[in-house]
């Protein structure tokens, strides 16, 4: 077994038994685990070269979409409340995906970054619809039928959270791997040639933004059961940039790199927030920084050199 799925294995392992010693760890793991399925989004634009400064409006309008069905069907139950939000998030990137995709590097970026800014704004402004900056709060809901307590409905949360990470994992793998992903990944290296075989670059990375934008929605539903509110916040361009941070941090080289960036982020965030109240932000600029120097492919990159390294002994 490579040193990657060991890793990935781990990261399991300790996602589930973790909480088992210390309970307080279930909405830490989730809220990960919820940044790392966003950064999973991200790194498949990165692949094509195209980095988002806006994608956390994907979370945001999916979050603000399970709000605003959960308050008029409150019966409706959280596990149909998800896939609610990832629904949305994938129908919302294939709308913006037709125009935004047609631009490329900083114009792709920063496109994302205006919409992702419009959108926080609508939110805060609309305050009889959308509750303005104080958010809309979620009553806990049915999770597969069952009425939870708050702490079965975290534990429950967590173990769907853990499942759909490996399930996603395993599937944007697949996708890299197939024609589609083969094409993305073209669009970084020779747009041209892509198109004299007769593929769309344009509709290789919408495929692509559509898929990113699912998994940012899906985040963005966690995210907000999780904490039983949505605020414009989530969509806020520091929070796409904590997502971009992740994608990094951990590196695209294989998805289990978004997972593991996001549990170093998690962690170092809050460590750090605890340890230097108001400074927290320079503690991760430091990691990146350290990360550009050292580790510029990313943690799973890391894996990957010393599994290939070990592979050429005798």
């Amino acid at each position: 077994m490579s040193k990657i799925r060991i890793a990935g294995v781990v990261l399991v392992l300790l996602a589930l038994l973790a909480p088992v010693m210390w309970p307080w760890l279930k909405t830490p793991i989730v809220i990960a685990t919820s940044f790392g399925i966003a950064a999973l989004g991200v790194s498949i634009l990165i692949r094509a070269g195209q980095l988002s400064f806006g994608h956390a409006m994907f979370a945001c309008a999916a979050g603000y979409a399970v709000a605003f069905v959960a308050r008029a069907w409150p019966q409706l139950d959280s596990a149909l409340l998800i896939l609610l939000g990832t629904v949305f998030g994938a129908v919302m990137g294939m709308i913006i995906g037709l125009f935004v995709v047609r631009y490329r590097a900083i114009f792709f970026g920063m496109l994302n970054l205006a919409l992702s800014m419009v959108l926080f704004s609508i939110l805060g402004k609309f305050y009889s619809l959308t509750g303005g900056t104080d958010g809309i709060r979620l009553a806990r809901s049915t999770f597969f039928g069952m009425q939870l307590e708050r702490d079965g409905f975290e534990t429950a949360l967590l173990i769907v959270a853990v499942v759909l990470a490996v399930a996603l994992a395993w599937a944007v793998q697949r996708y890299l791997n197939s024609i589609a992903g083969q094409a993305l990944a073209a669009v970084k290296t020779n747009e041209t040639r892509l198109e004299y075989v007769g593929l769309s670059a344009n509709r290789a990375l919408w495929i692509g933004y559509v898929i990113s934008a699912g998994l940012c929605g899906l985040s963005g539903a966690m995210f907000a059961l999780m904490q039983g509110l949505v605020t414009p916040e989530m969509g806020y361009w520091v929070r796409s940039g904590e997502i971009v941070f992740i994608s990094i941090l951990g590196g695209i080289g294989h998805p289990v790199g978004a997972f593991l960036g996001a549990v170093v982020f998690e962690f170092v965030k809050l460590y750090s927030a605890a340890l230097f109240t108001g400074a927290w932000q320079m503690v991760l600029g430091f990691v990146l920084i350290g990360l550009v120097f050292f580790v510029p492919t990313g943690l799973s990159g890391l894996l990957f050199k010393q599994g290939g390294r070990r592979e050429e002994k005798p």
